[in-house]
C-alpha cells in the first residue's frame, strides 16, 4: 500500500465549522460547488437560461429572438462568473435582503449596461417564483459537488482497497464471527467485499436522476398562462428542466418536493455505514496486528506512551462518516415534507447539503489515509490460524454429513467446543471416523491456513481482471461487480 499523506495545518484555526477550518484544504472541491458562491453561480446560470428559453419561444415576441452576439454574451456571462459578481450580488441583497431578487437584479444591470430597455429587462425571472430558481440552483450544486468531488474520492477508495484485495486474495485469514475464531477466509475476500458493496451504492449514486420543477408560485403555471394563454408553457418548461440535465417534475406545489434528494442522501447513507464498517474492521486487524502500521517520521501517537502508532485515519474516517449519516438522515426526512404549498423551513434545511456530503467526503479521504499506512503480516495471520485447529470441526462434519456417518455436528461439538485443539488430534479423529480414502486423504491434509474454500476465486466480483477461473467461467450475460 502506497504512503499517504497527512493533511496540511489548518489554514483558518478561526473558523466555527472543522471544514472551513481544519481540514479545509480537504474541502475545496466541496466548497467550489456547495458554498453560497456556488448557489448564487448556480442561480445567475438558471436566470439567464430561463431568459435565452423565453426568448426561443417564437410566442414571445416581445422579447426575442435573440441573434447570436446576443446569446453569447449571455453564455459568457454564466461562464465567467466569478467572485466580483459575487460580491456585487451581496452587496445588492444587503439593500433588498432577498437573496433570489439580488440575483435578478445583478441579470437587469448587466443588460442594462448592454443597452436593454426596461420592458425587455422585466423578462429576467419572468413568471418564476423564487423555488423554480432555487429548485434548479441546489440540484445542479448537487450534480456537481457530488460528481466531481464525492464520487471521484469513493471511486478512489473502491480502486485502492480493490488493488489490495486483488493482491491479497490468497492471503489466509483467521475470521471471527461474534468475536470468536470462526471458518478461515482470506484478506483479499474480506476486502473485496467492501468493494463489492461500495460499488453498489456508487452506481445508485451515479443513475440517480435529482428532478427539477419549472411552474409558478404554487405549481399551476397561472401567471405564465394570464400573461401568455398561446404559449405551450408545459412544453417549454419541460425543454428548459431537461435542459440541465434534470427529470421534468410536472406536479409539484411551489417547491419541488425534494423526494430524489432524498433517495440520493439515503444512498449515500448507505455508502457511509458500508465505510464506518470497514474502518471498524481494519482497525480490528490492526489491533490484532494482521495489519501493520507504517511509522511516519514526526508523528506522535500518544502524548504519554512513545510506543503508539494508533489508527486514527479509521477512527476520524468513523466519526465523520457518522456525523454526515446524521445529517443526511434528518435532510432527507425533513425536506420532503412542507407545509400545504410552501414554507421556508426547506430552505434553512439545504444550506447545510454541503456540509453533510462534506463530511462524508472527509470520511472517505481519511479512510483511504489510513488504508495506505497499512500492510498485511501475513505471518501473524498464519501463526493465528496454527492455534486454531479447531476450526476445521465445520469441514470435518459437513464431509461426515455426506458420506452418511451418525451424530456428525455432536461428535465435533464434544471435540471442539470450548476447546483448543491441534494438528495430532483432528488427524487422530478423523483416522477413527472409516471414511472413503479419498475423503479421509482430503481432510487428514487440510489446515487451517487451507481450509478458505473459493475465497480467492470469489474476489474476481470485486476485482474481475484478476485472471482467475471464476472470471472467466462467469455467464458473459451476468453483469461484472467492478468499482465505479
Amino acid at each position: 500500500m502506497s504512503p499517504g499523506d497527512r493533511p496540511p495545518a489548518s489554514p483558518n484555526p478561526s473558523a466555527l465549522s472543522p471544514l472551513d477550518g481544519r481540514y479545509r484544504p480537504q474541502m475545496a472541491p466541496y466548497a467550489e460547488a456547495f458554498s453560497e458562491e456556488g448557489l448564487i453561480r448556480q442561480r445567475f446560470k438558471v436566470e439567464v437560461r430561463w431568459l435565452l428559453a423565453l426568448a426561443s419561444d417564437p410566442a414571445i415576441v416581445e422579447l426575442g429572438p435573440f441573434d447570436g452576439a446576443t446569446s453569447a454574451v449571455l453564455n459568457a456571462w454564466v461562464d465567467d462568473f466569478g467572485p466580483d459578481d459575487v460580491a456585487e450580488v451581496k452587496r445588492i441583497e444587503a439593500r433588498t435582503n432577498h437573496d433570489v431578487k439580488a440575483v435578478e437584479y445583478l441579470l437587469k444591470a448587466k443588460l442594462a449596461g448592454l443597452g436593454w430597455g426596461e420592458a425587455q429587462r422585466e423578462f429576467v425571472h419572468f413568471a418564476a417564483t423564487s423555488e423554480d430558481v432555487n429548485n434548479l440552483a441546489h440540484a445542479l450544486m448537487l450534480h456537481e459537488g457530488i460528481s466531481t468531488a464525492w464520487l471521484a474520492e469513493a471511486d478512489r477508495l473502491i480502486g485502492d482497497v480493490a488493488a489490495v484485495a486483488a493482491g491479497c486474495a490468497e492471503i489466509s485469514m483467521l475470521s471471527h464471527t461474534h468475536g470468536q475464531p470462526a471458518s478461515p477466509t482470506t484478506l483479499g475476500k474480506e476486502l473485496a467485499v467492501f468493494c463489492h458493496r461500495w460499488s453498489r451504492q456508487a452506481q445508485r449514486v451515479r443513475s440517480l436522476e435529482l428532478t427539477g420543477k419549472w411552474n409558478g408560485a404554487v405549481g399551476t403555471f397561472g401567471a405564465h398562462v394570464a400573461a401568455y394563454p398561446e404559449v405551450d408553457w408545459i412544453s417549454l418548461s419541460r425543454r428548459f428542466v431537461e435542459s440541465f440535465g434534470l427529470e421534468w417534475n410536472p406536479l409539484t406545489t411551489q417547491i419541488e418536493p425534494h423526494d430524489t434528494i432524498a433517495e440520493l442522501f439515503h444512498t449515500v447513507v448507505r455508502f457511509n455505514s458500508v465505510l464506518l464498517d470497514f474502518c471498524r474492521d481494519m482497525w480490528e486487524y490492526v489491533s490484532r496486528s494482521y495489519l501493520r502500521q507504517r511509522v511516519v517520521a514526526g508523528e506522535v501517537g500518544s502524548s504519554t506512551m512513545p510506543h503508539k502508532v494508533n489508527p486514527i485515519d479509521f477512527e476520524n474516517a468513523e466519526a465523520n462518516a457518522g456525523v454526515s449519516s446524521a445529517l443526511l438522515e434528518h435532510l432527507a426526512s425533513k425536506l420532503m415534507v412542507s407545509r400545504m404549498q410552501r414554507d421556508l423551513s426547506d430552505s434553512s434545511a439545504m444550506r447545510n447539503v454541503g456540509v453533510a456530503v462534506g463530511h462524508s467526503g472527509l470520511a472517505i479521504s481519511s479512510a483511504r489515509r489510513g488504508f495506505a499506512k497499512v500492510t498485511p503480516d501475513a505471518d501473524t495471520m498464519a501463526t493465528d490460524l496454527d492455534c486454531h485447529w479447531e476450526v476445521l470441526g465445520e469441514a470435518i462434519q459437513t464431509a461426515m454429513r455426506r458420506h452418511g456417518i451418525a451424530e456428525p455436528y455432536e461428535r465435533l461439538k464434544e471435540l471442539t467446543r470450548g476447546r483448543e485443539v491441534g494438528p495430532a488430534e483432528v488427524r487422530e479423529f478423523v483416522a477413527q471416523l472409516h471414511l472413503p480414502a479419498e475423503a479421509a486423504e482430503r481432510l487428514t491434509k487440510l489446515t487451517p491456513g487451507g481450509y478458505t474454500g473459493l475465497a480467492a476465486e470469489l474476489v474476481t466480483f470485486a476485482v474481475p481482471n484478476r485472471g482467475t477461473s471464476a472470471a472467466a467461467d462467469r455467464d458473459s450475460n451476468e453483469p461484472a461487480h467492478t468499482p465505479a
